[in-house]
Formats: C-alpha cells, structure tokens, sequence
C-alpha cells in the first residue's frame, strides 16, 4: 500500500525557515519523480519542485528558485523540502507526490501527472 506522509509544516515569520519532509513506503522509493506542490485557500494546486531519486536531477517553479531546495534520502525513503527566505505569499497547504517515471521539465508541475498524494502538511507565513 503506498503512502506519503509529510510532515514539518507551522507558523513561521516572513524570512524565516523551515524544512518539509515527505516519508515514502509501499513502492520503489529509487525510481520515482517525487514532487512538492501547494494550495492556497481559493487557488489551483501548483508544482513548487521535483525531484528524480533515481538520479537526483531538480526541477523548480520560478517563484522559489533560490529560496527552496529539494533533496532525497533514498536509504530511508524520504524527501524533503527546505523553504528559506519565506514570504507571505508561500502561505498553503504542501503536499507532496510521486509518479513511477522520470520528471519531464514539461509536465512535473502538473497536478494530474501525479499517481499518488499525501494529505499535507499546513504552512503560514506571517509578516
């Protein structure tokens, strides 16, 4: 049974930090495109970064390049998002994916590309 699990989400001020993690089980954890994406109140799902764990490669929207980065543990099947410089605007819910192929730069940020969701993890920036 497949399972995505994250974790790390809270209420931090605008520039600070924090790390989100995604705890995999149930499939081939080395050989999957893992993505972050997030959703604010009123707005459509959008990718924040991949990952391909078979080989490391990343991907990232346009918005957090620089600020974010995203990594993979693949002894303990784990991926992570670390968030710095955090703005207001990066205030949703974060939710992390995974696909059974490699992540295609043209369709990693989209939503139905993904076959499985973790429930998410809530993350408020205040100013």
């Amino acid at each position: 049974q497949v399972q995505l699990v994250e974790s790390g989400g809270g209420s931090v001020q605008s520039g600070g930090s924090l790390r989100l993690s995604c705890a995999a089980s149930g499939f081939t954890y080395s050989s999957y495109c893992m993505g972050w994406f997030r959703q604010a109140p009123g707005n459509e799902r959008e990718g924040v970064a991949a990952v391909w764990t078979g080989g490391s490669s990343t991907l990232y929207a346009e918005s957090v390049k620089g600020r974010f980065t995203i990594s993979q543990d693949n002894a303990k099947n784990i991926t992570y998002l670390q968030m710095n410089s955090l703005k207001p605007e990066d205030t949703a819910m974060y939710y992390c994916a995974a696909v059974p192929f490699v992540c295609f730069s043209s369709s990693w940020y989209v939503a139905n590309e993904y076959n499985y969701w973790g429930k998410g993890t809530l993350v408020t920036i205040s100013s």
